[in-house]
């Protein structure tokens, strides 16, 4: 028996479609798949079968008109090909997925030009909530987040000043603390390599947190690479190479991710390079891809899947109170990783 497709209506499936096919009122229909009001578990599913087999999908466009919101949250990141940033949509997933909020995503390339576009776009739908990466903005970007009257959360930086409520960590801290483990393992010629900068504000600040520590232990970044476009193996074994031909002398290098971080291992272990007794090395954001080298590259987790998860809450919660606004402050703390490459 070969199954046929049912012929394709000429106008939209209503609720009165629905209603029809599976003998119950449009009132309790409606019920049913805004999952509201007491209906019987039976009703429910017959409901549910008979919109299945129609193919019917609720106009949410037609409730937005009343509420002047739709059941959607935008989530603006700055990279899908940084291995960060799926991970944090996976926790916004695993949260929204309970609720009726949809997660929209808008990327913006690290270009506040961009950001603003993507902006622009999102909130025009009305969404009852904004996700956003970092902090820093620009001053049109801001004033549309400020004046948008949803609850907003910028994520993975707490080191500044939030619109509304923040999930993440501090950079700073970050920097600061591997500049600690750097001196404590007794590593003196201390490079550091970073891509995206210097639009990678979360970069720069570890950036300024290791230069600041090592400072106040009388040592000074021997040397630096900044590199403007994306990471990738091959871009971590090339910098890394310049750095080591440019000065012999460095003992230790920390990159802005460990996507760079390992492809610069690659290059020692290729190169005759003793790791970490001729030079250490250490990343940051603890990618699982890590987890395949014979040697465990020094990282710091950067709490991705929990800062994803935290902020969705945040904007689950508000949306079920009723508030624009929540002013919740939350500060995740990482911690050092120290593999096989941190220490001598």
């Amino acid at each position: 028996m070969t199954e046929t497709t049912p012929p394709r209506p000429h106008r939209p499936l209503t609720l009165r479609d629905v209603s029809e096919a599976s003998g119950v009122s449009e009132m309790t229909v409606s019920r049913v798949l805004r999952n509201r009001g007491d209906v019987s578990e039976a009703t429910r599913a017959k409901v549910l079968e008979a919109s299945k087999q129609l193919g019917y999908v609720p106009n949410k466009i037609a409730g937005a008109l009343a509420s002047q919101r739709v059941n959607l949250v935008g989530v603006v990141i700055p990279s899908l090909s940084n291995m960060v940033f799926p991970e944090v949509m996976t926790g916004i997933s695993h949260v929204l997925e309970k609720t009726d909020l949809q997660p929209v995503v808008g990327v913006t390339h690290y270009k506040p030009e961009e950001e603003e576009r993507v902006l622009y776009e999102m909130l025009s739908w009305r969404p009852s909530g904004m996700i956003i990466a970092g902090l820093e903005h620009s001053e049109a970007a801001r004033a549309m987040l400020i004046a948008a009257g949803i609850p907003i959360v910028e994520i993975m930086d707490t080191d500044g000043e939030a619109i509304d409520s923040v999930v993440g960590i501090s950079h700073r801290r970050a920097g600061i603390e591997m500049a600690r483990a750097i001196a404590k393992a007794g590593y003196e010629n201390i490079a550091f390599i970073g891509t995206k900068m210097p639009r990678d504000h979360r970069a720069r600040k570890r950036f300024e947190g290791l230069t600041d520590e090592l400072g106040k232990k009388g040592i000074e970044i021997a040397e630096k690479e900044f590199y403007s476009g994306g990471s990738g193996l091959a871009k971590g074994r090339e910098l890394t190479e310049k750095i080591l031909k440019r000065n012999p002398d460095v003992d230790f290098i920390y990159y802005s991710n460990d996507m760079i971080a390992a492809g610069g291992l690659m290059y020692c272990k290729d190169n005759g390079i003793k790791v970490p007794s001729q030079v250490g090395l250490a990343g940051f954001n603890g990618i699982e891809l890590l987890d395949g080298f014979s040697t465990k590259l020094a990282t710091m987790d950067a709490c991705r899947h929990e800062i994803g998860a935290r902020a969705a809450e945040i904007i689950a919660g508000a949306c079920e109170a009723g508030k624009s606004a929540t002013g919740q402050r939350v500060e995740l703390s990482p911690k050092i990783a120290p593999g096989d490459t941190l220490k001598r």
